[in-house]
């Protein structure tokens, strides 16, 4: 078929023979930070956030992209992208925080209720909160699992009782994790795995993720996936209850910052550790335990992405108050992050890199 043949033609392994590696990865890096800024823009458009000049900026750069360039001109394509993704990622917060609130500090379940049970994944918030108002009253608990964590947090979400807890860890698990629970599975946005078969028949998806052979439901009809946690066993049980602290976005911890400054002046904090990244899917890759275990007692660890579920769950005691183990979110919260950063550096007259992270 004429389109493989033309998309082989393009694969990258193809152009570092005709281009090099310099002129190909950087025109790769342009073009998978435009991806990422496309997913998040996306998800801000879903909540009616949009902005025509971000847009012109997508096509600025993929008519760029048409052309020859050299290694200069593609290092600074590359920064303006850099440019565009904090600028997206400044969109989807304020879509965020905009529609459900500030996320605040909250202790989620981590262990199963007795029940009908749904697990949500991805990444789209409106999808959960349709999906909560359309199970309101019908006796099914809502699980998020992965990247669906930081919902929990947020004040237009945790209003619904049924939002009862987080069922498993990180993406890459999804196949054992989704075999295990006993109910229906929602897929929103990316990272679905070739599901098995064990599971294959109660998992759905929606909105941009697909998957032969998987039912996919138009946005908002979620009737089928309602049939399927119903005729599914759901938990028998209610475990010992377990939790974990999600929610400290930077209007949480900004509304803390002098007490930050504080502790930091006092010597009780002496450095800030930022974990972020996806972590590797195979058994043994422990890096971001150990090191979570053996940061200092007066130093805090800031978790971004999924690296933080090799160590969500265990205990890191607080500073004066202030928890050692601060989950800012997932790799679409990375705004949070930087913004932290940025008042920070405000707070001891200094820039970002001047800082104790």
């Amino acid at each position: 078929m004429e389109p493989v043949r033309q998309g082989e033609a393009l694969a990258a392994n193809q152009l570092f023979r005709t281009k090099g590696e310099d002129v190909t990865g950087l025109e790769q890096l342009v073009l998978y930070g435009l991806k990422g800024a496309a997913a998040y823009a996306d998800h801000a458009h879903v909540l009616g956030k949009d902005n025509n000049d971000v847009y012109g900026r997508f096509h600025k750069a993929m008519a760029f992209l048409a052309g020859d360039h050299t290694v200069d001109e593609l290092t600074g394509m590359a920064m303006e992208v850099g440019a565009l993704n904090l600028a997206v990622m400044a969109m989807l917060d304020s879509a965020n925080t905009g529609t459900y609130g500030h996320p605040v500090p909250t202790r989620v379940l981590v262990t199963p209720v007795a029940g009908k049970a749904i697990l949500v994944s991805g990444h789209d918030l409106r999808d959960l909160e349709e999906l909560l108002m359309q199970t309101e009253g019908k006796g099914i608990n809502i699980y998020t699992h992965g990247e669906m964590l930081p919902a929990h947090a947020y004040p237009g979400l945790k209003k619904y009782p049924h939002l009862v807890g987080n069922f498993g860890g990180a993406w890459q698990d999804q196949r054992a994790e989704f075999e295990a629970f006993p109910g229906a599975i929602l897929m929103t946005t990316n990272c679905i795995q070739m599901p098995k078969e064990s599971y294959k028949a109660r998992i759905f998806t929606t909105g941009l993720v697909e998957w032969p052979g998987v039912t996919h439901l138009k946005q908002g009809q979620f009737g089928p996936l309602v049939e399927a946690a119903m005729a599914a066993p759901g938990f028998v049980t209610t475990e010992p209850e377990e939790t974990i602290l999600v929610g400290f976005g930077h209007n949480s911890v900004l509304s803390v910052a002098g007490a930050v400054v504080d502790a930091v002046k006092a010597g009780k904090i002496r450095h800030f550790f930022l974990v972020g990244g996806c972590d590797g899917a195979k058994p043994g890759r422990n890096y971001y335990t150990e090191f979570a275990q053996q940061a200092p007692r007066d130093t805090v660890l800031l978790t971004l992405a999924c690296g933080k579920y090799r160590f969500n769950k265990l205990e890191f005691g607080d500073i004066g108050g202030i928890p050692r183990l601060l989950d800012i979110g997932q790799c679409n919260d990375a705004f949070s992050a930087i913004q932290i950063a940025v008042a920070l550096a405000q707070a001891f007259n200094t820039d970002v890199n001047g800082l104790p992270l």
